[in-house]
């Protein structure tokens, strides 16, 4: 195969397994290398297919025909007859209304399809990985971890491709009025995961990557419940469980992340520019690092999290979102991130 079209499909740079790994032994063993921005830019491709494909495939000829038939139904009840077909009796804004929540209950389906997988194989990464959650020093013992094994790289690439794609996304779809916040937050991510990549971060990186995809099951699946009309109390209770899990990763576990790389990191790796030695942590960049872990809209959005569950409480009704988009409709949106 072509030396130019091989690393658009294969992991690139293969090297000697390390004498005596601690982690994924029976593994093949990678160095990083800018090749590998080849088959980011293939597993974009995949996935912009894949999005395309379940969109269009299942999620919306299935918000459709529930949507329909809920408005059929309903219209039934209010004329005491039906014909079966509800585009016959539905007003202009009924139908309008409809069309765009099987746009937006489609558009959650590709996070809805890929938080689970990639937080189970996550998972399986930091478990097969020396490093234990509530011992955060074991993230920088042995530093630099190189050569890295085949499925954290994988595990890599793939992440970076998603939130990239991501990126693209949130251009391509109608826009919300926290777009310029989702935007830098997505090119934080990007920077981040790119720097630990290559700077021979990526037990930290790993643990911090499967933290933030928890909680990003929950808020998908609770708006995709609102937007095809499910009962109440289903969107409220998988919104609690969101809420619940986004507090104790992002604000619990996160933390404990983050305050160990501002005392455990450079108390136990030389903040030196070494690259020869594949260490890659002058002062200037533990600060950039830290400072961008810390430099995020959790908070903020944690914040609107709770105020639209406080709402939902004092008024008895669903959790709806405060915000709107530019069009001016409300709809269940609080996002993360990254």
């Amino acid at each position: 195969m072509s030396q130019y079209v091989a690393p658009f499909l294969f992991l690139s740079l293969p090297t000697d397994t390390p004498p005596n790994p601690d982690s994924f032994h029976d593994s093949a063993y990678y160095k990083t290398s800018l090749q590998d921005f080849c088959l980011i830019i293939t597993f974009m491709l995949v996935m912009a297919v894949l999005r395309d494909a379940f969109r269009l495939g299942v999620f919306e000829p299935f918000a459709r025909w529930k949507l329909t038939r809920d408005l059929s139904s309903e219209r039934s009840k209010t004329n005491g007859h039906s014909n079966g077909h509800a585009n016959g009796n539905a007003t202009k804004k009924e139908l309008h209304h409809l069309r765009r929540s099987v746009l937006r209950f489609a558009e959650q389906g590709w996070p809805m399809v890929y938080y689970p997988l990639q937080w189970c194989f996550g998972l399986y990464i930091n478990y097969c990985l020396p490093t234990q959650m509530f011992e955060p020093t074991s993230l920088w013992i042995g530093y630099p971890h190189t050569p890295i094994p085949a499925p954290v790289k994988i595990y890599y690439l793939v992440q970076t491709a998603f939130y990239t794609h991501q990126m693209l996304i949130l251009n391509a779809e109608a826009p919300r009025k926290d777009h310029w916040q989702m935007m830098a937050h997505h090119v934080i991510t990007v920077f981040l995961m790119g720097a630990s990549y290559f700077f021979n971060f990526t037990r930290v990186g790993c643990l911090i990557m499967v933290l933030m995809d928890w909680c990003d099951i929950f808020l998908p699946l609770a708006k995709m419940t609102r937007y095809i009309n499910l009962p109440p109390i289903v969107s409220d209770s998988v919104f609690a469980i969101f809420i619940v899990s986004w507090f104790i990763t992002r604000h619990v576990l996160f933390m404990i992340v983050i305050v160990s790389t501002y005392t455990d990191l450079p108390r136990l790796v030389p903040l030196e520019w070494a690259p020869h030695l594949g260490r890659f942590l002058s002062r200037e960049y533990w600060v950039i690092f830290c400072a961008c872990l810390t430099a995020s809209f959790q908070i903020v959005w944690f914040t609107l999290a709770c105020r639209i569950a406080w709402r939902a409480i004092s008024s008895g009704g669903g959790a709806e979102d405060e915000r709107s988009d530019e069009e001016g409709e409300e709809e269940l949106e609080v996002k993360k991130k990254q």
